[in-house]
């Protein structure tokens, strides 16, 4: 069986382009684990640059590891063998570190699953050898890594590409000769201040369940841990942001991804990218035409991805660019109210279908509240623009349940949804052919460090009545396709951003009732509702307090409190503004 295993990573590496293969002699291995499947991990461009940074080290050989599914997972059922990295195929307890990259709490359950799969020990307080050591980053972990604290022997917060370096020229000194597990740990966190070891800390609670003290052990480990932001993302004039792999095996086929802006200035108070990736950066147009070229020498299928495409400066001339060259791209996201002719028009050139607009919410009210800055004539406008272009799919993305949300906010979606429609029938009229519009409904789940981080979710029983009528309000209208995601779900995703260490042992019981999370839940001795449904005081210490991005609490507090009366703040203005923190008044 093992053999089948081995022949199907092979295969898989001889569909890839761009994989490392390194002799081990001497070097620091590590196994970079996507916790989900391959399809997935490969798609993720934060992954595949960590996996480029690792492997530009003369010294380190990084190999990759994912979930397995379907024939793969069956394999390794049958066998009983322990999980292989996929360059090697060498089992992962082999290596001298294993570092999880997290994008989405959702996957937390898959950490546990790859661990056991592993043969690793699930708890980081049952491993006493010294290899491997288990660590996690990624965006989830510089949020909230309490819920994971449990199993995690450290974290690494921060952007990879301002702690990356640091961290493995420490590690690789700590975790020479004959040093212990307990040793290589505290040396990392008393020198590293991008480093969380949770075990060399102790949480306190008052008798009602909040949390009281977070306290460090000992004077030389740090109270607060800050979180690591490269400038302009850390690249130079010869590396920018790119996808250092192709396969065909992914969600987006065998294209290049380039990272093309990080971070976002406008601020919605729902959204934790906006808020943890701070100050936001644009790169230079020069800079971003030669990663293109370079990119298109690989593939001529480029992603441009940003969480708002649209706002970056020279995206038409670099679109333009793109088609000339006889390329096609895509885009991840863009804003409706910075959508032009010109970059419609680009989109349409390059074959792209669907056009993607997210109002979040129905009502101009609403949209105040989180912050949105965008009104229902930009809305109807950049729909019209679209329906003249071309025959566009529209795909439309709300958020329900959001803070002082009403019955009439709800409402209000249907309305904005059939004045869409009614302005895409009009314009498409002479055409006589028309796209569908493709409604996501999600349901709002308060992250940390964002103005919402103090609201619950709404209770399950009402978002699902919300998302019924909903669907059958707009089910009337024909044309409209309708899809939401599942409260339960998002009732887990909730309890593992909102809660703290205490959480790990819900998420070990839903592991070994094999991911039965109703059971899990229902018998936990400590009341998982209490994370999720309980709003949360303004003076009352949070599970990731302890985490310094440089926004200002008070700041936090502010936009909670303009969120409460309706009212929109200001988008961020980079070097100009100084209100939550991060970018500090020039002396």
């Amino acid at each position: 069986m093992s053999s089948d295993i081995i022949s199907l990573y092979r295969a898989r590496l001889a569909e890839e382009k761009g994989a490392v293969i390194k002799d081990w002699g001497g070097k620091l291995s590590i196994a970079l684990i996507y916790p989900n499947y391959y399809r997935l991990g490969m798609s993720n461009l934060g992954f595949q640059i960590v996996y480029h940074l690792l492997n530009e080290k003369r010294h380190v050989v990084a190999e990759r590891a994912f979930l397995p599914e379907g024939q793969e997972m069956s394999l390794y059922l049958r066998s009983g063998k322990p999980l292989l990295s996929l360059e090697s195929q060498t089992p992962l307890y082999e290596f001298d570190l294993v570092a999880f990259s997290l994008s989405f709490e959702n996957d937390y359950p898959n950490v546990l699953h790859i661990l056991e799969l592993a043969g690793i020990p699930l708890s980081a307080e049952e491993r006493s050898d010294l290899k491997p050591l288990i660590m996690a980053g990624g965006i989830t972990t510089f949020l909230n890594p309490e819920p994971l604290s449990p199993f995690v022997d450290f974290f690494l917060l921060g952007e990879a590409e301002a702690n990356l370096n640091e961290f493995i020229d420490l590690f690789s000194e700590f975790s020479t000769g004959s040093a212990t597990r307990e040793e290589v740990i505290i040396n990392l966190a008393k020198n590293m201040p991008n480093l969380y070891a949770p075990l060399l800390y102790k949480a306190e609670y008052h008798k009602d369940g909040t949390l009281k003290a977070f306290i460090p052990a000992g004077d030389q480990v740090p109270e607060k841990i800050k979180v690591a932001c490269s400038a302009e993302g850390g690249f130079s004039e010869q590396r920018m942001p790119i996808s250092a792999i192709t396969t065909p095996d992914t969600e987006f086929g065998d294209k290049v991804l380039i990272e093309v802006g990080r971070g976002c200035g406008h601020s919605c108070r729902f959204c934790a990218a906006g808020y943890a990736y701070r100050p936001p950066r644009i790169y230079e147009e020069s800079r971003l035409r030669a990663s293109v070229l370079k990119a298109m020498e690989r593939s001529h299928q480029i992603g441009l991805l940003s969480p708002a495409v649209s706002d970056i400066p020279g995206i038409e001339d670099l679109m333009a660019m793109i088609v000339e060259k006889g390329g096609s791209f895509s885009v991840s996201s863009l804003r409706a109210e910075s959508l032009t002719q010109g970059l419609l028009d680009k989109l349409k050139s390059a074959g792209q279908k669907t056009v993607t607009i997210a109002p979040e919410a129905g009502s101009e009210r609403l949209r105040r509240t989180i912050n949105k800055h965008l009104t229902r004539d930009q809305i109807i406008e950049t729909v019209r623009m679209i329906s003249r272009t071309g025959d566009f799919s529209i795909k439309l993305y709300f958020l329900i349940g959001l803070p002082t949300e009403t019955a009439d906010d709800i409402s209000e979606i249907t309305e904005l949804v059939k004045g869409i429609k009614h302005h895409m029938v009009r314009e498409s009229a002479e055409r006589g052919r028309i796209g569908r519009i493709k409604l996501s409904v999600n349901c709002f789940v308060p992250k940390a460090f964002t103005p919402f981080q103090w609201f619950p979710m709404e209770e399950m029983g009402s978002i699902k009545k919300k998302q019924k009528w909903l669907k059958k309000s707009l089910g009337k209208a024909g044309g409209i396709d309708v899809s939401s995601d599942i409260p339960k779900w998002a009732y887990v995703q909730t309890l593992l951003s909102m809660g703290d260490r205490r959480v790990g042992s819900i998420l070990l019981s839903a592991h070994k009732l094999g991911g039965d999370w109703t059971k899990a839940l229902r018998f936990s001795d400590i009341n998982p509702d209490f994370f999720v449904y309980r709003p949360k005081g303004i003076d009352e210490l949070l599970p990731w307090d302890f985490i310094d991005h440089g926004i200002s609490k008070k700041h936090l507090v502010r936009e909670r409190d303009m969120a409460l009366k309706g009212e929109e703040s200001d988008t961020c203005r980079v070097g100009e503004c100084y209100r939550c923190g991060v970018c500090t008044t020039p002396d």
